[in-house]
């Protein structure tokens, strides 16, 4: 289990949970951000200060928000862990899922 980043985020990626991650488990692709499973160590630091309350628990994942469970484990699927998003920055990517959502319309 982890926690999972879902569709408030998308098309907004304010980054104050990236600030508060204390293991750097918390990635920027193109449209939003995901939380790599076997790098968070479920603290929840997280989870508080998303200003759009995006984040969840995995088990507590709204039902609406459900395809956002599988879209960010497979954000990881080519990429693997390579031990803190610091290392990577930004990938150029996003779950093919999410880059097929409509853009978002969102106040900032």
């Amino acid at each position: 289990m982890t926690y999972i980043i879902a569709e408030p985020c998308v098309d907004l990626l304010d980054k104050a949970c990236i600030e508060e991650c204390p293991v750097d488990c918390i990635y920027e692709g193109n449209r939003m951000l995901y939380i790599h499973p076997d790098e968070c160590v479920d603290c929840g630091a997280c989870e508080p200060v998303c200003p759009v309350e995006a984040i969840f628990y995995e088990d507590d994942v709204p039902e609406k928000w459900k395809d956002f469970v599988g879209a960010n484990y497979s954000f990881f699927d080519e990429l693997g862990s390579p031990g803190g998003a610091s290392k990577v920055g930004k990938i150029e990517k996003d779950a093919s899922f999410v880059a097929a959502l409509p853009p978002q319309e969102r106040e900032h």
